[in-house]
């Protein structure tokens, strides 16, 4: 066959995410729910309880879109995918947007048929050690096996990192962040690598966390946030403002407690809804960013209850926290 008609695999499955039906609000709110895609389970971003509720900081960004756009939070039919599967499942369909601790590189906005609508947290690659190794730092890593998860970043940031050193690594790759810290806890790698924020959450699942390091190095960036297919700029609208909604009302002082006050500022009641017309840009309700903010609360709001210090993960803000607060966090005004 002539080459000029073969077409890659990433090209077929661009090709296929431009030709789902475009129109993915009026399809949500024709079937009464948002189809989310998340992880097959990580603590404090997207997992399940006993009961089958999920919650974390990811599933909050599925909750604040259904808010917007079908007034009601809890709209949501949770979808959970592992890395290999998240970009096929946006691009076929299957899901109305994927909000699964997904890093936006050039590749994937560029050749894939898809958009990142934001950043919900800053992350960068991290090690996780067992004390007993007497490792401190990564560069004491030299020859080692590494768990990782198939289908993501991690090893391509890996091998740079260990390129760029003249170092050499092996690697133990997995489908699931479940089965890498099994390999972790099995004694089958000598450290678990991943955006450290997974590091966090996975220790806290160790039969003895306390046995395991995460060390402070950090290896590459990894800007997180949600997906949507391309070829649909209403969408990728809502959902990058739904994001921004909640970054802008914890920088406005708005939250779940205090929404209803009758606020003087222009920018929150524009925010809300009680002045203006940017809901109409949108194709939303004026309430829309009301619903977002009192049934799922603003970004700190969402950060406290699923990493923050009180959680078992203890993250701290640190590059999450707002830009006037020295952090990276920044949303465009509501104007």
């Amino acid at each position: 066959m002539n080459k000029c008609w073969q077409l890659s695999a990433t090209s077929l499955l661009a090709a296929l995410s431009l030709s789902v039906n475009a129109d993915t609000l009026s399809n949500v709110q024709a079937k009464g729910s948002l189809s989310c895609g998340v992880s097959t389970g990580l603590v404090g971003f997207s997992s399940a309880d006993s009961a089958g509720n999920w919650k974390g900081l990811d599933v909050d960004i599925c909750r604040a879109v259904a808010a917007a756009t079908l007034g009601d939070a809890n709209k949501v039919k949770f979808v959970p995918l592992t890395a290999k599967e998240r970009f096929t499942a946006l691009q076929s369909g299957e899901i109305d947007i994927l909000s699964r601790n997904t890093t936006w590189t050039l590749t994937r906005d560029g050749s894939l048929g898809l958009n990142f609508a934001g950043i919900n947290y800053y992350d960068g690659q991290g090690f996780m050690v067992k004390k007993s190794l007497g490792v401190t730092r990564a560069k004491e890593l030299d020859g080692a096996t590494f768990c990782i998860q198939a289908g993501t970043t991690t090893e391509l940031s890996l091998a740079d990192y260990f390129r760029s050193n003249d170092m050499s690594f092996k690697t133990l790759a997995v489908d699931t962040s479940a089965q890498s810290k099994n390999g972790f806890e099995a004694d089958r790698c000598d450290a678990l690598t991943s955006d450290q924020s997974q590091l966090y959450a996975l220790r806290t699942t160790l039969k003895d966390p306390s046995s395991a390091i995460i060390l402070e190095d950090i290896i590459s960036k990894e800007p997180l946030g949600p997906v949507v297919r391309q070829g649909d700029d209403q969408w990728f609208n809502i959902v990058k403002w739904s994001l921004n909604a909640m970054i802008t009302a914890e920088e406005l002082g708005v939250n779940s407690h205090n929404v209803h006050t009758n606020f003087k500022n222009p920018e929150i009641a524009r925010l809300l809804g009680q002045s203006g017309k940017l809901n109409e840009y949108l194709g939303l309700e004026k309430k829309w960013g009301f619903n977002i903010i009192s049934q799922v609360g603003n970004y700190a709001q969402s950060f406290e209850r699923n990493i923050g210090t009180s959680t078992p993960l203890n993250i701290d803000r640190g590059q999450n926290a707002l830009w006037i607060d020295g952090g990276l966090l920044y949303s465009p005004p509501f104007r």
